[in-house]
């Protein structure tokens, strides 16, 4: 029996990382693999310099960063699971999506941050995942109760 694969997207806020920690505890239960992604727009690079010492930012190194933060807290909290990480381009319903089915995921966590007020008519992370995804989709309760 092949591990099951759990996906889910992270930017740097609570509710993500509340969705995050779901994925966590679901991938324990599953006794499978995750997958935190951070997506980003369009590649960007800005270059700053200092005496002789150049530093280069660009979009893919901060949602870099923003996967690999989420993944030292849960691979503290969730030492018992493989997770890794990975920056993905796009916007972060279709970089799930994409995500999900390169690596042939079994589930996609996503939270539910805009699902309700405003947010639901306008679209959501969420909603484009469920709508486009080749595998099942949990929506996290992210909020505060």
């Amino acid at each position: 029996m092949s591990q099951k694969i759990v996906i889910t997207g992270v930017d740097g806020s609570e509710t993500a990382a509340a969705a995050a920690r779901t994925a966590a505890e679901l991938t324990q239960a599953y006794g499978g693999r995750l997958h935190v992604l951070s997506a980003y727009g369009k590649y960007k690079a800005d270059t700053f310099s200092s005496g002789e010492e150049e530093i280069v930012f660009t979009t893919v190194k901060d949602a870099e960063r923003t996967a690999d933060s989420t993944v030292s807290e849960l691979r503290r909290d969730f030492p018992a699971i493989t997770i890794t990480s990975a920056p993905s381009e796009g916007k972060p319903g279709e970089a799930l999506v994409k995500a999900a089915e390169r690596l042939d995921a079994d589930l996609i966590v996503v939270g539910n941050r805009r699902v309700q007020g405003p947010g639901r008519l306008l679209g959501s992370v969420a909603r484009d995942v469920a709508a486009h995804a080749t595998c099942d989709v949990y929506v996290a309760y992210t909020h505060q109760r």
